[in-house]
């Protein structure tokens, strides 16, 4: 019996093979690698145009096609050049590829790149370039204009528009998108460069991170310097002289596309350090509208989506690195994806397209995956001028690679229309008209006009008005947000006039939001009103005297509500004003509070990640293996920051938490963030008992930083490679006097403990591998373990399910029962089975992949190689010959 037929992790979804297996092509075609690995729908051609890399061209993460049917590629650290591409049906695929010369003089040091972005217009080519001066190259970080002005077809003028301040790097200045009307451009920016000066701004520039959470910065660094109001998307002139601030509060969007009625989506990140805490927002889709926020914030200060005063996704699309954003409308795809829009997600390789319906005042979502495929970084895309979609792969100086997405199949029977103004729902043309006041500055009647729209049913009206109302003289409307009597209206008033308003109105704007009669008003108002009063006291401090105490008495007999969404507001409220019910209260439901499982439920779940990048994949399995409990997390870093209603017993019950809280597995700084809120609440602890409750909630657990826990197993120095069999079987002649403790060091550091078992000892997901060194020659252990997937035993293989949707779940099928199949999908939780309903099935079939990971011994150098073979050849038998 051959090794490779049993020595496999218990499948789960990975990367190419399966993803072709999983469905689209139905044709023969000739062998292409680059092509093969791809998932794409039928009815398509995939056709792998060109590899940079392999011409010394970089790894391009831009693109855009000139006046001519050119297409302007970027490498992201090097030069810019231009293509001239077969039209579809040339006999050769291979593009004519030239480095454009830039400058007054073409010389050859680098005239224009490191370039985030391209975009050509107005008769010009804009480049976004990321980059810190150097002797390579002495362009800033900062948007740029080339022209031809002596007509010889390259750009001798290079215009500076403006650069930009703050901090170049992955979250600095991206995209540049042309306005729908032709006559303006659009700038993308993440949250590391500074909004600078703008002509006007449509959200007002009173910008805070408005979050009484006690306040944790990334333990990691990450970000900690940069305040509200995060990454901000601008519209410009064509020559860069007027600027007009659009939205705020992204973490890094990349890219914008408009919709065929001109209203703007986004696809943005959130911090993937920060999984499994409660401030963790899955990667989402932004329907971006005027005067927008998103409530990014650094550290744990990010905005719910719940708080009133920012708007929430329309889509949650889950884990991943955003990249591209596109319209499918000048496609000349199927009606379906001409109504797409497109997004990417580099980490994953996966192309979404999604299909917007109007709905109130913004849209709902419909998503599918377009094209997916591992490896698949995913960097830029754009439709071409004969209706193709090229995209691009590459980043961080990865392999690069060019493409094109047509349709072969017959359109004629498509109806080609588009969404029109018409379309367009009641809701949506009221918030178009109250984003009229909006720009232009104040204007007469725009209380009158909004202030009714602060009461509206529909979210995206209601953010609307209240910018509008902002927009105009504070004088004009304080009078009337303190008299409001409507509940929803007066927290909009309120939140409003905190921004706007004064210290000496803090009493007045309390008293007006304890008018309504709190246990009366339905959830959402409720969820508003508190978040008013966080707003208010963030803004102008706690009241003083008989206020608190009026403000407390008003909220404490509410607390705890029905939800979680209400209880983490009103919990930091109260512990803002110190209430003395607020600790107890808060620690009555720490050990006990159970996560929503509808949260921010994402389009793509965790457990379908895993296989699909293997440097992501086993984070994200040890993470879904023991997920943190966020509700109680959530409730344990407020009570980090109470400084009132603390007692010995208090104490006790919190730091055994804390403790307790160390055995689950989240992000890079989910430990971190625990031991901050340890160390705030230690900080009240009286100096005699300090010691004492150190050692309670865990301090020896941790390193010296608090960022990581202490490792008893010896991990691998490295440094480690990407091993071939071809490079590693020459090794296996020297393993005579290996290290015994060594092998079994990096028998658990690979992860092989996880899933096999070795003496009684270890996982059951995988065979036994007590007997492997007896059975199998060290060129069957080193093949099956660096190419798991080229034999599966059916005691081990996944299964594919092909859902109705055309969706797909892999994992191994545990068992099927009353219309339902049981299905395992992570090798470290082997025993957490999701259900799948066989009606929402469409087919099944066996996968061709292994979950085994790929790259487990990667970390390792040539001498801990030999001591984890030594380790499987002996069979975990410290006698055995290899020891010797």
């Amino acid at each position: 019996m051959n090794y490779k037929l049993v020595f496999k992790h218990f499948p789960v979804l990975l990367i190419a093979a399966l993803l072709f297996a999983c469905g689209g092509q139905e044709e023969t075609r000739e062998p292409n690698p680059k092509v093969d690995k791809l998932k794409f729908p039928s009815g398509f051609e995939v056709e792998h145009l060109y590899s940079p890399g392999v011409n010394d061209q970089g790894s391009w993460v831009g693109m855009t096609f000139d006046d001519k049917g050119r297409m302007i590629t970027s490498d992201q650290y090097g030069a810019i050049y231009r293509l001239e591409i077969p039209a579809i049906g040339s006999d050769s695929l291979t593009p004519k590829v030239e480095k454009l010369k830039i400058g007054p003089n073409g010389e050859e040091k680098l005239g224009m790149g490191f370039a985030q972005a391209v975009t050509y217009a107005f008769n010009s080519l804009y480049v976004m370039v990321n980059h810190n001066p150097n002797d390579q190259f002495d362009k800033a970080t900062g948007l740029y204009r080339l022209k031809d002005t002596n007509g010889d077809d390259q750009f001798d003028e290079v215009i500076e528009v403006r650069t930009f301040t703050g901090g170049q790097g992955e979250h600095g200045p991206h995209s540049i998108v042309v306005s729908p009307d032709g006559q303006s451009l659009y700038i993308v920016v993440g949250n590391h460069i500074d909004v600078p000066e703008m002509d006007h701004y449509r959200i007002p520039r009173v910008w805070e991170d408005d979050n009484l959470i006690p306040e944790i910065k990334d333990p990691r660094g990450h970000a900690n310097s940069r305040g509200a109001p995060g990454g901000w998307i601008a519209k410009i002139d064509p020559e860069g002289k007027h600027w007009e601030l659009v939205s705020v509060g992204f973490r890094n969007e990349f890219d914008i596309a408009f919709n065929e009625v001109g209203d703007i989506f986004t696809y943005d990140s959130d911090m993937e350090w920060d999984f499994g805490m409660p401030w963790y927002r899955p990667t989402r889709i932004n329907h971006v509208t005027s005067g927008s926020e998103f409530g990014w914030r650094t550290g744990n200060k990010k905005w719910s989506p719940d708080y009133t005063d920012n708007l929430p996704a329309i889509l949650n699309i889950g884990q991943g690195s955003p990249t591209n954003v596109v319209s499918g409308a000048k496609s000349n795809f199927p009606d379906k994806y001409k109504r797409s829009i497109f997004a990417f997600d580099w980490s994953f390789g996966i192309i979404y397209a999604m299909q917007m319906t109007p709905q109130g005042g913004s849209y709902a979502v419909k998503a599918e995956e377009f094209i997916s495929g591992s490896p698949l970084p995913l960097t830029d895309g754009i439709f071409g001028p004969d209706g193709a979609f090229y995209f691009a792969t590459g980043g961080r100086r990865l392999e690069s690679d060019l493409y094109r997405v047509y349709y072969k199949g017959d359109l004629s029977n498509e109806a080609s229309q588009g969404l029109k103004e018409a379309d367009l729902p009641e809701e949506h043309k009221i918030r178009r008209m109250l984003e009229e006041f909006h720009v232009g500055g104040p204007k007469a009647g725009a209380i009158e006009a909004a202030w009714p729209y602060l009461s509206h049913a529909d979210r995206f009206v209601q953010y609307a008005a209240r910018i509008a109302v902002e927009h105009q003289p504070v004088s004009e409307w304080q009078a009337k947000a303190l008299a409001e009597e409507n509940p929803r209206a007066l927290a909009h008033a309120i939140i409003a006039l905190a921004r706007h308003g004064s210290k000496s109105q803090l009493n007045g704007m309390l008293e007006a939001l304890m008018k309504p009669d709190f246990a009366a008003l339905s959830e959402e108002d409720q969820m508003n009103l508190v978040r008013a009063f966080e707003v208010v006291l963030f803004r102008h401090d706690n009241p003083a005297g008989a206020m608190r105490s009026k403000v407390i008495a008003y909220l404490d007999p509410n607390f705890p509500a029905s939800t979680n969404r209400l209880n983490r507001v009103m919990g930091k409220v109260l512990v803002k004003l110190e209430a003395p019910s607020a600790v107890p209260k808060l620690l009555a439901m720490l050990d006990n509070a159970e996560d929503d499982p509808n949260f921010q439920k994402t389009f793509t779940s965790s457990s379908d990640l895993i296989m699909r990048n293997p440097q992501y994949g086993l984070d994200i399995a040890g993470m879904l293996a023991a997920v943190p409990p966020a509700q109680q997390t959530y409730y344990a870093t407020v009570l980090g920051g109470a400084k009132a209603g603390w007692n010995d017993q208090n104490y006790e019950k919190y730091f055994t938490w804390i403790d307790n809280a160390f055995q689950y597995k989240g992000g890079r700084s989910y430990v971190g963030f625990i031991d901050r809120a340890r160390k705030m609440a230690l900080a009240t602890v009286p100096k005699d008992k300090f010691d004492h409750y150190n050692e309670m909630s865990g301090a020896a657990r941790l390193t010296g930083s608090g960022n990581d826990l202490q490792v008893a197993a010896v991990q691998p120095e490295g440094p480690g490679r990407r091993w071939t069999v071809e490079e590693a079987e020459p090794l296996m002649a020297q393993l005579a006097g290996r290290d015994f403790e060594k092998g079994h060091a990096m028998y658990q550091a690979t992860l092989c403990q996880s899933c096999h078992a070795m003496r009684g000892e270890g996982g059951a997901v995988g065979p036994d591998l007590t007997q492997l060194g007896t059975r199998f020659s060290p060129r069957d252990i080193l093949d099956a373990t660096i190419n798991p997937s080229s034999e599966i035993s059916d005691q081990y293989e996944a299964t594919v399910f092909v859902m109705n949707d055309e969706s797909t779940v892999v994992g191994r099928l545990i068992t099927e029962e009353d219309g339902v199949y049981h299905v395992s999908q992570n090798p470290f939780a082997p025993n957490d089975l999701r259900e799948i309903p066989k009606s929402q099935v469409k087919s099944t079939k066996v996968s061709e992949v292994s979950v085994m990971l790929p790259g487990l011994i990667n970390r390792l150098n040539e001498e801990e190689l030999k001591d984890l073979m030594a380790y499987l050849i002996s069979g975990g038998n410290p006698e055995h010959e290899v020891f010797q």
